[in-house]
C-alpha cells in the first residue's frame, strides 16, 4: 500500500502534461502511485500517459471512453486508489519540489488527520507568480489538529480539490465523490471540510497552479459557468440535512455571493450573450437562500434584487475610484520628493532624533533601546519612531510615530540632527551636513555580510555593491557588540565612520528584567508552568529550497508533554519580539541564527542543530567554524536532538563551560549599560561614559521559580551565590 495515491485527470492538455508528470515523478518522496486518467482526450494525452507508464511502474493509466469532466475522472481514479492518502492534481499544474515530503512529514507530525490543507501559487501566462493564501491563514498554531468550526476561515479559501490531501479511509467511509459539471470542487470541498473530524494545515506552497492565456474547460465551453448554481444547491442541501451544519449557512451564503460576483466581474469569463442571463440566475439563486444572508453589502443586495443596471453603475464608479487612487499614487511620489527637497533647505533641528528598525518587528532591537535611553538621558531631545501603528502600538506618549513614506516622515528625515537605524533609512535619502547617522546591526555576524558576499555569488546575487558603498559613506557611527563584530564589519562595510564597540544595546534588558517579568512574558506567550520552553530560531538560507528542515510543529510533537516550543521563525511583532522570546525560553535551539549571540547573555542552554552546516557555509560563507567553537552541544538530526532533551543532556554541566567561553568572546561588554554608553558617546560627547561591569558581577534575568532548573558546574554556582 503506497503512502499517496495521486490522481491526475487529463483532457486536451498535451502541451502541459509532460511537465505535470515530471513534477510528480521527480519528487524526493517516492512512496506513491500516480493514477493518470485519460478523460477521452482527443489530442496526444493518451500517448504521453502510455509512455510515462512504460518507463515508471508507479504510473497507472485509466482510460474513459467518453469525456465526463474532472469530477467523474477523479472518481474513476479514486475507485482504483490504494494509498493511505489521496491527492488530486490538474494536468496543467505542477507539484512544487519537495511537496510530497513536506506533506508526508506534516501528516506524521499530526497523527494522520482526515484532511490536510496546503498552499499553492498562481503562475500566470505572462510570467507573474503570486501566492494564493493570505498571510497567517495556514499558520501552524495550536491546536495543530482541529475541526472546521475552529478555523472557519479555511472555507474562504479557493474551493478546489488539489490544495488538500485526503485520508482515503475518510473518503470511503463518507462516500465522498465529485459531482458532474464544472466547479465540482465547491461541494467536494465543503463536504470534506465540514464532515472531517481532524483537519490540519501546512504553510507551504505545494502546487503551482497554471493560469493559462487560453484553453481550459471553462474557456472551451463558457456555458459551463452556469454549473455553479447547481453545485451550490448541493452544498445547501448538505447543510440542510443535519442540524449541526445549520451554523454554516450564513458563511456559505457569503461565499456563494462572492463567487457569483467574481464570475460576473471577471473580464472575458462570460460571453457577452450570456452575461444578462447569468446575472438574472445569480439573483434568483441568492433570493432562494436569502434567509441565510445575514448582513450583506450593497453589491450582494443588488445582485439578489436583480438590479443589473445599478450594479454595473456601482462597479463602474468603483473602477473609477481605483483609477483615481492609482493616479494619486503616481503623483504622490514626485510630490513627496519635492517636499523632502524643500525641507532640506531648512536648518537642521538639533533637538530631533529619528529612530527606525526596519524588518525587526516594530519597536525593537538596538534602535528601540537607544531611543528609550536617549529620551531619558538627553535634556530637551525630541524622539520619533518610524513604523506603522500595528508595528508600534505601545509607543511612549513622548515619542512621535512617523508613518513610513508619509510627508511627516520625509520632513523628519530632512531636518533631524540624529538618524539611528538598523537598516536603510529611506531610498533617495541625502544625508546633509550637520546630520549624524548611527548605524546599528541585527545581531553578531556568523554569516558573511556586505562586501564579503562578493566571494559568495549565491548569497550575494541580489546585492547592489555600488549602492551599498554609497550608503556606508553616510554612516558616522557603527555600533558593535564585540571585537569579532568590529573586525568583520569594518572589512565588510569599509568607510570613514567610527565604530562604537560598547556592547549590544538590545541586550540591556537581559540584565534588567526580573523573575516576575520573565514569568509574565512566559504567561503571555502561552508557556505552561513547569514546562521546558524551547525557543527554536532558524537562520535564513540563500540556496534553492534552503528552508530550515526542522519544523517547529514536528519538534513539539516529537518532544511530547513537558515541552513547549516557541517558534522564533514565525513573523515577529510588538508582543513577539526576539528579546521577549529569549527571556521566556529555558533553552535555545538554533542552527546559525545571530540570536544565539544575544541569548548567550542569559547563561541558559543553547543547542546547535547543524544538519546542513557544510552547505550553509559553502553558499553563504561564515566568519568562523561554529561547530568547533559552539555555545553548547551540536547535533545533526532530529532523533539525536530529541534524545538530547529526553535524556536531560541539554542542560548538562559541560554546556555551561562552552557557554562561558562563548560569552567571553562575543558578550564582553553586554552588562545592561551598552545603550547608555552609546547615547553618551553620540549625544553627549562622551560625558559620563560608564565603565563596563566585570563579568563576575553581572546578573542576567533569572527564570521564575516554576521553571525547570538548569544544571551548572559547581564553580558557576559558587560565583553566582557569592554575589547574592
Amino acid at each position: 500500500m503506497p503512502r499517496f495515491s495521486i490522481i491526475v485527470p487529463a483532457h486536451q492538455v498535451h502541451a502541459y502534461l509532460p511537465e505535470c508528470l515530471e513534477s510528480v515523478l521527480s519528487q524526493s518522496f517516492t512512496d506513491f502511485e500516480l493514477l493518470a486518467v485519460d478523460d477521452g482526450s482527443p489530442d496526444g494525452c493518451g500517448g504521453l500517459l502510455a509512455e510515462a507508464a512504460g518507463t515508471d511502474r508507479r504510473v497507472t493509466v485509466l482510460r474513459l471512453a467518453e469525456p465526463g469532466g474532472p469530477g467523474p475522472a477523479r472518481n474513476a481514479g479514486m475507485a482504483h486508489a490504494r494509498g493511505d492518502y489521496v491527492l488530486f492534481l490538474d494536468s496543467d499544474d505542477a507539484l512544487a519540489p519537495g511537496a510530497l515530503q513536506a506533506v508526508a512529514d506534516r501528516l506524521e507530525d499530526t497523527a494522520g488527520p482526515d484532511v490536510l490543507v496546503f498552499d499553492h501559487e498562481r503562475a500566470f501566462w505572462h510570467g507573474r507568480i503570486e501566492r494564493s493564501v493570505p498571510a497567517g491563514m495556514l499558520d501552524h498554531r495550536e491546536p495543530q489538529v482541529f475541526r472546521a468550526q475552529d478555523r472557519p476561515g479555511l472555507l474562504r479559501l479557493p474551493a478546489v480539490a488539489w490544495n488538500k490531501a485526503y485520508r482515503r479511509e475518510f473518503l470511503l467511509r463518507g462516500g465522498l465523490r465529485f459531482p458532474p459539471g464544472a466547479y465540482e470542487g465547491v461541494p467536494f470541498t465543503w463536504w470534506t471540510l465540514l464532515t472531517a473530524e481532524a483537519v490540519t494545515v501546512l504553510d507551504r506552497v505545494c502546487v503551482q497552479h497554471r493560469r493559462r492565456r487560453s484553453g481550459g474547460l471553462l474557456a472551451q465551453a463558457p456555458r459551463r459557468h452556469f454549473d455553479v448554481f447547481g453545485q451550490y444547491d448541493r452544498v445547501f442541501a448538505l447543510v440542510g440535512e443535519q442540524q449541526r451544519f445549520a451554523r454554516w449557512r450564513p458563511i456559505l451564503y457569503r461565499r456563494m455571493s462572492d463567487h457569483l460576483v467574481s464570475v460576473i466581474l471577471a473580464p472575458g469569463r462570460l460571453p457577452r450573450s450570456a452575461r444578462a442571463e447569468f446575472f438574472r440566475r445569480s439573483g434568483k439563486q441568492c433570493a432562494r437562500y436569502r434567509d441565510a444572508a445575514g448582513r450583506t453589502d450593497l453589491r450582494h443586495l443588488l445582485l439578489r434584487l436583480g438590479a443589473r443596471r445599478t450594479f454595473r453603475l456601482l462597479w463602474a464608479a468603483g473602477s473609477l475610484r481605483r483609477r483615481l487612487r492609482a493616479a494619486v499614487r503616481a503623483v504622490r511620489g514626485p510630490l513627496l520628493r519635492t517636499y523632502y527637497r524643500i525641507h532640506l533647505r531648512r536648518r537642521v533641528d538639533p533637538a530631533l532624533a529619528v529612530f527606525a528598525a526596519p524588518a525587526e518587528g516594530g519597536y525593537a532591537g538596538d534602535p528601540a533601546a537607544l531611543e528609550a535611553t536617549a529620551r531619558r538621558l538627553v535634556p530637551g531631545l525630541r524622539t520619533a519612531w518610524v513604523g506603522t501603528a500595528e508595528e508600534a502600538p505601545d509607543l511612549h506618549r513622548r515619542v512621535r510615530r512617523l508613518q513610513p513614506g508619509s510627508a511627516a516622515h520625509r520632513r523628519a528625515l530632512a531636518r533631524a540632527k540624529y538618524l539611528v537605524t538598523s537598516g536603510d533609512v529611506e531610498p533617495g535619502l541625502r544625508k546633509r551636513q550637520g546630520q549624524i547617522l548611527v548605524r546599528t546591526h541585527v545581531g553578531t555576524p556568523l554569516a558573511r555580510e556586505g562586501l564579503d558576499l562578493g566571494h559568495h555569488p549565491v548569497a550575494g546575487l541580489g546585492t547592489d555593491f555600488a549602492t551599498l558603498l554609497s550608503r556606508i559613506d553616510a554612516w558616522d557611527y557603527s555600533v558593535s557588540a564585540n571585537r569579532h563584530s568590529t573586525l568583520a564589519r569594518e572589512r565588510a562595510y569599509p568607510g570613514a565612520y567610527t565604530t562604537l564597540e560598547y556592547g549590544a544595546p538590545r541586550n540591556d534588558v537581559m540584565y534588567r528584567a526580573t523573575a516576575d517579568d520573565v514569568a509574565r512574558i512566559r504567561t503571555e506567550l502561552g508557556v505552561p508552568p513547569g514546562t521546558v520552553a524551547v525557543l527554536y530560531a532558524p537562520a535564513e538560507r540563500d540556496y534553492p529550497h534552503g528552508r530550515p528542515r526542522l519544523d517547529p510543529a514536528r519538534l513539539a510533537h516529537t518532544l511530547g508533554p513537558g515541552f513547549t516550543v516557541l517558534d522564533g521563525g514565525a513573523p515577529r511583532g510588538p508582543h513577539r519580539s526576539a528579546t521577549r522570546l529569549c527571556l521566556a525560553a529555558d533553552v535555545l535551539v538554533t542552527d546559525y541564527a545571530p540570536l544565539m549571540f544575544d541569548f548567550a547573555n542569559l547563561d541558559r542552554p543553547i543547542v546547535i542543530h547543524a544538519d546542513d552546516w557544510e552547505t550553509y557555509r559553502a553558499t553563504r560563507g561564515t566568519y568562523f567554524d561554529l561547530t568547533t567553537a559552539p555555545p553548547g552541544p551540536v547535533v545533526r538530526d532530529l532523533p539525536t536532538l530529541v534524545r538530547l532533551f529526553h535524556s536531560g543532556a541539554w542542560r548538562a554541566p559541560q554546556g555551561a563551560e562552552l557557554r562561558a567561553a562563548f560569552r567571553e568572546r562575543f558578550c564582553p561588554y553586554d552588562d545592561g549599560h551598552a545603550a547608555e554608553r552609546v547615547v553618551r558617546a553620540v549625544f553627549l560627547d562622551g560625558a559620563g561614559l560608564a565603565p563596563v561591569v566585570p563579568p563576575h558581577e553581572r546578573r542576567p534575568a533569572p527564570l521564575p521559580p516554576s521553571a525547570p532548573r538548569v544544571v551548572r558546574p559547581a564553580e558557576t554556582l559558587r560565583s553566582t551565590r557569592s554575589g547574592v
